[in-house]
């Protein structure tokens, strides 16, 4: 059976909640969490986190900062509302932000959904989500012609997330353009700061060695709250197939720093892999 995509305009949900509604507040806020760099390198994925700009933009913004956003993102990101499919993929239509409108890659996102068994066409998982939405206005920041695939992931069945990834991958090696990966996680939640630092740390140290078993296993093990584990486990397995040079920690901060309360924190890691 055919699966066939729809179109729909999305509009944002996370404008005036995560980041400001308002263009020009918007770009100024951007501006004060980005940082200036003349060279550019080419990367082939991402690990940013989705908090409020306020909490985890600088972050977010210094990862995005350096490196070439290419034309083509690929978004993958945990569903938090429940909503959709296990593997939800919107494949046609328009993300709307205050920064402008973004197209969906049509063309890579059908080769997605007819390249797996698994990965869905859903927008039902999306209306609502605001982990891919808040990474947006920063990709459109360095690169205005940006278009996406965006990705929503409730799975946490590690042989379906290699087998999604593997999928992945394989159309990723058949499309014709240079693809960014963009995988949007917070690490632990509400864990007093020297726990989460050290949760983290193990978490970290698995994505480094690029190692997805390894995350996994440590996820689970040490109860890691880390909201979106089962995509970066997909990114690993992709990255493994695609061929990676270095895998870089870029920041590490929490929420401490800006609310002052070190008591319940929550962990952002922004990562490069090339």
């Amino acid at each position: 059976m055919d699966k066939k995509c729809r179109i729909m305009r999305r509009k944002p949900v996370a404008a005036d909640k995560f980041y400001p509604a308002d263009k020009f507040a918007l770009l100024n806020q951007i501006e004060t969490m980005t940082v200036s760099t003349k060279h550019k390198q080419q990367a082939l994925a991402l690990i940013v986190p989705h908090a409020g700009y306020v909490y985890s933009g600088a972050v977010a913004g210094k990862v995005i900062s350096l490196v070439e956003i290419t034309d083509t993102v690929l978004l993958l990101g945990p569903n938090h509302t429940g909503l959709g499919k296990l593997y939800s993929l919107m494949c046609s239509g328009i993300w709307e932000t205050p920064l402008g409108n973004v197209n969906i890659n049509q063309q890579l996102a059908n080769m997605i959904v007819k390249g797996s068994k698994i990965i869905e066409e859903d927008r039902k998982a999306h209306i609502y989500e605001h982990c891919l939405e808040v990474e947006l206005p920063f990709l459109q920041y360095y690169n205005p012609r940006l278009n996406i695939v965006p990705l929503v992931v409730a799975d946490t069945q590690i042989k379906r997330l290699k087998e999604a990834a593997q999928n992945i991958a394989n159309t990723l090696k058949a499309f014709s353009e240079q693809v960014l990966l963009v995988v949007s996680t917070d690490f632990s939640h509400y864990e007093p700061q020297e726990v989460a630092k050290e949760k983290d740390s193990a978490a970290i140290q698995a994505i480094l060695n690029l190692e997805p078993e390894d995350l996994f296993y440590k996820v689970n093990t040490l109860n890691i709250s880390m909201c979106g584990f089962a995509p970066v486990v997909m990114l690993l397995y992709i990255c493994k197939e695609l061929g990676v040079k270095k895998v870089e920690l870029i920041d590490y901060q929490t929420s401490g720093r800006v609310s002052g309360d070190y008591s319940s924190v929550v962990g952002y890691a922004g990562i490069v892999i090339r």
